[in-house]
Order: C-alpha cells, then sequence, then structure tokens
C-alpha cells in the first residue's frame, strides 16, 4: 500500500516515498520519513515491514559509514546498491528475510546520477525511472510519457507531481503526503512536500 517514486535525468536523481504509516487499517501517522541518507550523495527511498525497513536502512547506512571509516573513501552508488543486494540475497537464505522494497538513488562523480531498483527478492536494476507499491500502477506510464534524460529538476518535480495526482486520484488508499529529495553534484537537498491539500489549491 506505500508508494516509492524515482526518476533519474542527466545531472541528478530525485526520489519521493509517501508518509503514511499504517499497520492493519488503522493510519498510525502520516509524516514517517522513508528516504534514509546513506552517505553525502545517496539516499535510500524504502517501503515495507515496520521493523525490516528502519533495522535494514540502518545496516546499510551504518555499514557504508564504516567502509568510509576503514578505506578513507565513500562507497559509489553502484557498489552501495550491490551491497545492498546481497544483504538482501542472504536474508533470503535464511531465516531472517527481509521483507523491503526500495528505490535507491546516488550520485557518483564519474557516472553521474544513478537510481536502482531493488526488491525484497533481491533483484537490482539500474533504471531511469521507477516506482514500488500500488501507486507505480498509475505512475509508470505517467512518467513513460513526459520523461527525457534532459529534464530540468523543475520539469522532473512537475512529472512528479502529476504522478502523486494521479495517486490521489485513482488509489482507494489514502496516502495525502508526499517527502522529496534530490541527489546531484552539491548533494541532497530537500524539495517542498507534495501534499494532496497543496495540490487542491493549485
Amino acid at each position: 500500500m506505500e508508494c516509492l517514486l524515482g526518476i533519474k535525468c542527466r545531472d541528478f536523481v530525485i526520489v519521493a516515498a509517501d508518509m503514511t504509516k499504517a499497520h492493519s487499517i488503522m493510519v498510525m501517522k502520516t509524516d514517517e520519513n522513508k528516504l534514509h541518507t546513506l552517505s553525502n550523495k545517496i539516499v535510500m527511498a524504502i517501503s515495507g515491514e515496520q521493523g525490516d525497513t528502519t533495522q535494514f536502512a540502518e545496516y546499510i547506512a551504518k555499514n557504508i559509514q564504516l567502509y568510509k571509516m576503514r578505506n578513507g573513501y565513500e562507497l559509489g552508488a553502484k557498489a552501495a546498491a550491490n551491497f545492498t543486494r546481497r544483504n538482501l540475497a542472504e536474508g533470503l537464505r535464511s531465516r531472517n528475510a527481509y521483507h523491503v522494497n526500495m528505490l535507491l538513488a546516488g550520485y557518483d562523480d564519474q557516472e553521474g546520477p544513478q537510481l536502482y531498483f531493488v526488491d525484497y527478492l533481491a533483484s537490482l536494476a539500474n533504471v531511469k525511472f521507477a516506482s514500488h507499491g500500488y501507486g507505480g500502477f498509475f505512475s509508470l506510464a505517467i512518467m513513460d510519457r513526459y520523461y527525457s534524460e534532459d529534464l530540468t529538476p523543475e520539469e522532473a518535480y512537475d512529472i512528479m507531481k502529476k504522478c502523486i495526482r494521479e495517486v490521489h486520484q485513482r488509489l482507494i488508499v489514502n496516502l495525502p503526503n508526499f517527502k522529496l529529495q534530490i541527489i546531484d553534484k552539491d548533494g541532497i537537498r530537500d524539495l517542498p512536500a507534495i501534499t494532496a491539500q497543496g495540490l487542491a489549491k493549485e
């Protein structure tokens, strides 16, 4: 029932995650942060079981920081994605599998922006745009229609708005608030949250 969205262009990546935390039929909160900072230029958007998401995101983040302390430099986005996938795969073959889906976005000084789709079965794909959750059923077609590698941050943000507006209109589950971040050569920055209340005023 959760929704993660990501779009990669020539100079940046934008990721968005809904801020709803639900348990069974109850909404517990609508200000949950599902975007976890792994390093100066890598963000993980994660959804799934409550305990698994927190534990897995923290485990990956702390191991990436440990790697930096031991070696004097950070893992790139590609290496972080493969490290994440390997841990998911090992968990899948043990008794404590993680039930999490994620989008891993980052910026490499050599390779530029990166966006990786990772699911709970430990599949990994380098993609231009992606989504997780039921909201993705409505969002992927919109991203496919309007996507271009040469989009500006403002244009990519507008595409995210289109996707989230469609999720609000078409999805039976209430996901009113979305948090967004942009990752580029200057690092990670928050973008204005997209809310149902804000979209209603436009």
